[in-house]
């Protein structure tokens, strides 16, 4: 997409405007992604000088906060090339994700109050549901309400503002497309969660079924928990390196208490549920962002 080009190259000339050739450097060191969050403010609010800039800083934003969760997890991988804070350091990972922060915060207070409030209250919260997970992967939560209170946090939260501000730009109806961007966020999450479990290594790009080694209960092993009448076993999986019974014993537990194809229900009810909120909105590629995530092979 031509448009996204234009957002990357946004980022560039507020990052030059730093006057720092290593953060220039840096710069070209992060691993792009799929830009959700931009393609949404661009199909929401239409391509102009306002709707690229506001993109540039929700993508820094979130950058930031992934460059700080590659040192929490000490991941030395950002999708499929090396992390920052594996070709640097830790403390350079850090200090860039501050840069890139401080930098959109900046360029924010040049945007009108309603969307600086609106995408700096969602920081505020991203920041929050960070801390969360990690306290979180101390123990085997069996709790779905500290679960979803986190991925909203964590993940939804920028998505939903990103939406709001970019109806809020376009002078449209600003609750339901927040309603839509919160619903694709959890849905974004609870996905991600799930293709950890059904996906293998090389699809995934990172080891399948990392995330229960890692200490983070998912909605399919809350369902599992929920369900299972061997909570011990699988409580005693909890955090360890699995071998390959063990994730096969796992994979066929969630199957024979429905707990992945249940998972998989939650989500797409979700993403039905964003359609919805923007269905007299006309906007076709919305529905499509929606359809293309949750009718996909598990």
């Amino acid at each position: 997409m031509i448009e996204l080009e234009k957002v990357k190259e946004q980022i560039k000339i507020f990052i030059i405007e730093c006057d720092d050739e290593k953060c220039i450097e840096l710069l070209e060191k992060l691993a792009t992604g799929k830009m959700l969050r931009s393609k949404l403010i661009l199909k929401i609010a239409g391509i102009n000088e306002e709707s690229i800039k506001l993109c540039a800083i929700v993508e820094m934003i979130h950058a930031s906060s992934l460059l700080h969760d590659d040192v929490i997890d000490e991941a030395d991988t950002r999708r499929g090339q090396p992390s920052v804070n594996a070709l640097y350091d830790n403390k350079t990972s850090i200090m860039f994700g501050d840069v890139l922060y401080s930098k959109a915060f900046t360029q924010l207070t040049q945007m009108p109050k309603e969307i600086a409030y609106t995408i700096s209250n969602a920081v505020t919260l991203l920041s929050i549901g960070e801390m969360i997970d990690v306290d979180l992967t101390k123990d085997f939560n069996t709790s779905y309400d500290k679960y979803f209170d986190m991925i909203y946090k964590k993940t939804a939260s920028l998505i939903e503002a990103s939406a709001k501000a970019a109806a809020l730009l376009a002078k449209k109806d600003e609750n339901k497309f927040a309603l839509y961007g919160k619903n694709l966020g959890l849905a974004f999450q609870m996905i991600d969660d799930i293709l950890d479990i059904t996906q293998d290594s090389k699809t995934l790009g990172k080891p399948a079924m990392l995330d229960f080694v890692e200490g983070k209960v998912t909605i399919p092993y809350l369902l599992l928990f929920e369900r299972t009448e061997h909570k011990d076993k699988l409580k005693s999986l909890y955090k360890k390196e699995l071998l390959q019974e063990e994730s096969a014993w796992i994979k066929q537990e969630m199957i024979n208490t429905k707990a992945l194809e249940d998972s998989i229900k939650q989500a797409k009810q979700l993403g039905h549920e964003a359609i919805k909120a923007v269905e007299n909105e006309n906007d076709d590629s919305l529905v499509q962002i929606m359809t293309a995530m949750i009718e996909r092979e598990f």
